[in-house]
């Protein structure tokens, strides 16, 4: 049987219930229903109910959900119980910022090695990493056993380093740059463009302002 096919959507969701669901543990709150989760994340929650249940029977009907196995098995489905390694180029600010993240982050995914093209920041140090040339990437990747990969550099540099990581070997790449990737199939690629967030954003406000103006001319 072919295995079924999961949308992309329900994957982007299990990381935002895993977020809750640490939170309710974190104040030892033993269970939690649909309806909880729901009301938290304004969803529906048969929206919730119908996510998890393409993973599994997780929760019990009257009783809901055990927070601590419902934790373990969403791990599990994005493979955090296990050690995954993570490797960053670009050192400057945001590069900086993601890699002192490290300290925050519970889980077995790290930025394990981070690499840079300019003199000036190979050899510092960013939280107990050593920012190290381009030239060591790929034998780092191997030696590391490193699967996914970070681009925080400009626009114009990020094809070239997405084609470096894919030499190397990753399965993914998260790119910060404001700029589309080609690469092979193989390869999976999610994008963190802050301009295209902001200005979606920025619609929305105008809606709002041009509601409350015509709202004020009805006055």
């Amino acid at each position: 049987m072919k295995p079924m096919k999961i949308s992309e959507a329900v994957v982007r969701r299990l990381p935002v219930y895993l977020q809750v669901l640490n939170d309710l543990s974190a104040r030892d709150v033993q269970t939690v229903s649909s309806q909880e989760l729901g009301n938290r994340l304004d969803l529906n929650p048969a929206q919730i109910r119908k996510d998890l249940a393409y993973f599994g029977d997780f929760g019990r009907k009257g009783i809901g959900y055990d927070v601590t196995y419902l934790i373990e098995k969403i791990r599990q489905i994005l493979k955090l119980d296990q050690p995954l390694n993570v490797a960053l180029v670009g050192a400057g600010n945001l590069g900086r910022a993601l890699c002192n993240y490290n300290t925050y982050l519970k889980d077995n995914m790290k930025i394990t090695a981070v690499f840079d093209v300019h003199p000036s920041m190979i050899g510092s140090s960013i939280n107990g990493l050593t920012v190290l040339p381009m030239e060591k990437l790929k034998e780092t990747i191997v030696e590391r056993h490193i699967r996914i990969g970070i681009i925080t550099v400009p626009a114009i540099e990020a094809q070239n380093v997405a084609d470096k990581f894919v030499e190397a070997g990753v399965d993914g790449i998260l790119n910060f740059a404001p700029t589309i990737l080609r690469v092979q199939d193989a390869v999976r690629i999610h994008y963190a463009n802050f301009t295209t967030e902001l200005m979606s954003l920025a619609y929305y406000l105008d809606e709002e302002g041009e509601e409350n103006e015509n709202e004020a001319d009805l006055d």
